[in-house]
């Protein structure tokens, strides 16, 4: 059983055709291997939203764990999307070009879209 970092949190609920990950707090190179391990086990859907309203750093590891999970998601005929991000946080988004290539949202899906599966 691993040790729970205070400085980020991920949850993961499921809809029918949409997987919902809520991100809170710092997504850098200590945090980083939550968020990949959240979007990774994440079942199969056709679209998976990434809500990073609550996420307040996303340093270099965080920018290159999000490109992957597009490319991985993208490979497999799904969609990532980012939804509400922090306006540091989008200034990262845009500056690294991330932007360009995943579609990013200012709406934050709705918390009863399913059951949490995953809390790290």
């Amino acid at each position: 059983m691993g040790q729970r970092d205070e400085r980020f949190h991920v949850e993961v609920r499921v809809g029918d055709r949409v997987v919902d990950v809520r991100a809170t707090g710092e997504v850098d190179i200590a945090t980083v291997g939550a968020l990949r391990s959240a979007l990774w086990a994440a079942p199969a859907r056709s679209v998976l939203r990434l809500d990073l309203s609550g996420v307040r750093v996303l340093s270099a590891a965080g920018v290159r764990a999000l490109a992957a999970a597009h490319l991985r998601f993208r490979a497999g005929g799904g969609e990532l999307v980012l939804v509400g991000p922090d306006p540091v946080v989008a200034r990262v988004l845009r500056v690294t070009g991330l932007c360009r290539v995943v579609r990013v949202v200012d709406d934050v899906p709705d918390p009863a879209a399913g059951p949490a599966l995953v809390a790290a």
